[in-house]
């Protein structure tokens, strides 16, 4: 009995010790993101006080009515030489809010500062963006809470594989941009294997299960990639519109199949990840369970999550698009042509992730056979 005790007392001083330091670290990083103006380097000004000086509605030949304002704001500036000296500026924002903002007392904002100045002294310039880092580190210490509660040890490896892998892509994409003559596509090709490698030994660690795992992904992956590629190049991209990715420099159609790879491998590893953990523990559960029976049963599982995943895909790459499709949709543009401009490249991307998954639920099924087969041998 004093044994069980002294373990709870153990475990709860760990739990303890874990919850004040996160508690810790929140409270650290809110004070931060509050007072880290003089991190940046473009002009940051908190909004004091505003006041609505124009308003305006208007009806389109669509019959779409709307609201305009135009917004006085007095702003305190934060960093650089200006800092304490008082900026005015001029907001100009719609009721429906569809490409801006109404900013109140508190918001702090990018600015450019003009060159001229009003007579009692204070500055004047203009809107550049707003500073959003406040909103996220909230939501993010909500998900880390919520990932640390749901998975203890493993959400956390969770966690430290999602900061690597953020870290790994921005890497890559830096390397692009200073070296353009290197392939977009080999680049994320490269990342994409070091990601399956390190997210699935940081959450799962180094047995079989996860080795099956990171093979079945890959495989699935860059198999549905070569099958993509085939189709663009087969039907010469007709019906694929990249009119919203012609502001880039760089070769769209490259950065568009680079997109498809990496886009589909979230969904492509959790499938792998499931197949392999599934078929394992049918095989743990009873070491004489036949192959015919882990085929059987790792099919079975694989039809119940085949549909739900793509749908999740579906979902992911249409939701970003809403907002597009109402704002052609209510200015008349055809239903067709709305769809064609806007939703060709996600569908695209949700197919190839379809068709990643499909194929990666017999590629996980019959790796983790064979995995199961050699450990049987070497038993």
């Amino acid at each position: 009995m004093n044994g069980i005790l002294n373990h709870f007392k153990k475990i709860t001083y760990k739990q303890m010790l874990l919850y004040v330091l996160l508690a810790l670290c929140f409270a650290a990083s809110i004070m931060f993101v509050n007072h880290n103006y003089s991190f940046y380097e473009r002009p940051v000004a908190k909004v004091i006080d505003t006041e609505i000086v124009h308003t305006e509605e208007m009806v389109d030949i669509y019959e779409n009515q709307d609201e305009l304002y135009i917004q006085n704001i007095v702003a305190e500036m934060k960093n650089g030489e200006d800092k304490g000296k008082l900026i005015h500026l001029t907001n100009e924002y719609s009721l429906s809010g569809a490409y801006d903002y109404e900013f109140k007392a508190g918001n702090d904002l990018f600015v450019a500062i003009d060159t001229t100045t009003e007579e009692n002294g204070d500055l004047t310039g203009d809107i550049i963006d707003v500073k959003r880092d406040k909103h996220v580190i909230l939501i993010s210490w909500i998900f880390i809470v919520i990932l640390l509660v749901v998975g203890k040890k493993q959400g956390l490896f969770s966690i430290i594989s999602l900061v690597v892998n953020a870290a790994l892509l921005s890497y890559a994409l830096d390397l692009y941009l200073q070296n353009s003559s290197i392939s977009l596509v080999l680049i994320c090709c490269i990342s994409v294997i070091i990601f399956t490698v390190l997210s699935l030994l940081l959450v799962n660690g180094f047995n079989e299960k996860t080795y099956a795992a990171i093979v079945a992904t890959l495989l699935g992956t860059f198999t549905s990639l070569a099958i993509a590629y085939l189709v663009i190049w087969v039907t010469a991209e007709n019906g694929l519109r990249y009119e919203e990715m012609q502001f880039i420099t760089r070769p769209y159609q490259m950065v568009f199949m680079a997109g498809l790879i990496v886009g589909s491998l979230g969904a492509v590893m959790d499938i792998g990840i499931t197949m392999s953990s599934s078929i394992f523990s049918l095989y743990e559960k009873n070491n004489q369970i036949s192959v015919k029976a882990l085929q059987k049963s790792g099919m079975e599982i694989g039809k119940d999550i085949m549909g739900t995943m793509t749908n999740i895909l579906f979902f992911v790459y249409i939701s970003g698009s809403i907002p597009v499709l109402l704002l052609y949709l209510k200015n008349g543009s055809p239903l067709g042509f709305t769809f064609s401009m806007n939703l060709s490249l996600e569908l695209a991307r949700a197919l190839a992730g379809g068709i990643g998954i499909v194929l990666t639920i017999p590629i996980g099924l019959y790796v983790s056979i064979f995995f199961i087969n050699r450990k049987r041998a070497n038993i």
